[in-house]
């Protein structure tokens, strides 16, 4: 049977190794991908700028999402060069034609005394709370970050804002915006889940935080008691990246799409009544905008409520 040693000097005898200098000029002429293939304590601990984090532990999951061209050039570096060298076999074995492992690891990368970073990472109760979004490769920790980072504006904390809240809070996103200026009607019970029978009558904008709050205290919820006019709404849209538009008139939705394709902000709109629903993205230049679609609104007896 076949011993480390023997693994590796195979390995060595088919990967070829490039020094850190080497390494650098690639990645600075993002000629090659670089990858780092040491275990998520070590990158913590700073990594090569522009490098992607694919744990040696999970290179054959992973890497075809970081690196799905296996004809794009590749180099790979762990600690001091030796589960590079493996990693990169590893990489031929499965299809990729030009991969480099450099030599001596990120320990000659900073003993050259070339460039690093240390990463921004979650903290451990963020690490628990997202786990299961960690754990999905296609978001992992850097996704969730970007979602802790995220600004999102509801408009409308009704039936449809009300699970759009939810999961969004639920989901990390670190910014919320809620705007309405209705109060919560028992009525509303049945479908608009935010609120509670203990807050009838009270601020739909203030319910709404409170239920986001006891979901997820991290989420900062920003509440309007207003509603959209052309006098606010450039100000209140401009702060967020996107905007998910669950109003329940036409007046209000021409005006969101106006100004979103005026300010450059992706529009989710949402619309639904009865049995009937539909949701679009709108999100000009990369489509069509609202009033593209419906240039006009539908006439009344068409669109009762």
């Amino acid at each position: 049977m076949a011993t480390f040693q023997d693994l590796f000097a195979e390995a060595k005898a088919r990967v070829d190794e490039i020094d850190v200098q080497t390494a650098a000029d690639l990645g600075r002429a993002g000629e090659a991908k670089i990858v780092d293939v040491r275990e998520k304590p070590e990158w913590d601990e700073g990594h090569i700028p522009g490098a992607v984090h694919v744990p040696r532990g999970y290179l054959e999951l992973r890497i075809e999402n970081a690196v799905p061209d296996k004809s794009q050039p590749v180099v790979l570096y762990c600690a001091g060069g030796t589960r590079s060298v493996l990693a990169a076999r590893t990489l031929q074995q499965m299809g990729y034609t030009d991969v480099k492992s450099v030599g001596g690891g990120f320990g000659a990368w900073k003993d050259a005394g070339l460039p690093f970073v240390f990463p921004r990472t979650l903290t451990p109760d963020q690490q628990q709370r997202y786990s299961r979004h960690i754990l999905i490769p296609e978001v992992g920790e850097e996704g969730q970050l970007k979602l802790l980072d995220a600004k999102v504006l509801l408009v409308g904390a009704g039936g449809l804002g009300s699970p759009t809240a939810l999961y969004l809070a639920a989901a990390g996103v670190g910014t919320l915006g809620i705007v309405d200026s209705d109060v919560v009607d028992e009525t509303n019970l049945q479908r608009q889940v935010l609120h509670t029978t203990d807050r009838v009558g009270m601020l739909k904008v203030e319910s709404a935080r409170q239920t986001l709050h006891d979901l997820n205290p991290e989420v900062q919820v920003n509440t309007y008691d207003m509603r959209l006019v052309p006098d606010n709404v450039s100000e209140i849209i401009g702060q967020y990246d996107i905007v998910v538009d669950g109003t329940d008139n036409f007046d209000t939705r021409y005006m969101i799409n106006e100004t979103c394709v005026h300010l450059g902000k992706p529009n989710v709109s949402a619309s639904i009544l009865s049995f009937d629903g539909q949701l679009s993205v709108f999100y000009p230049p990369e489509g069509p905008c609202y009033k593209c679609v419906y240039p006009e609104p539908p006439p009344p007896s068409l669109a009762p409520t």
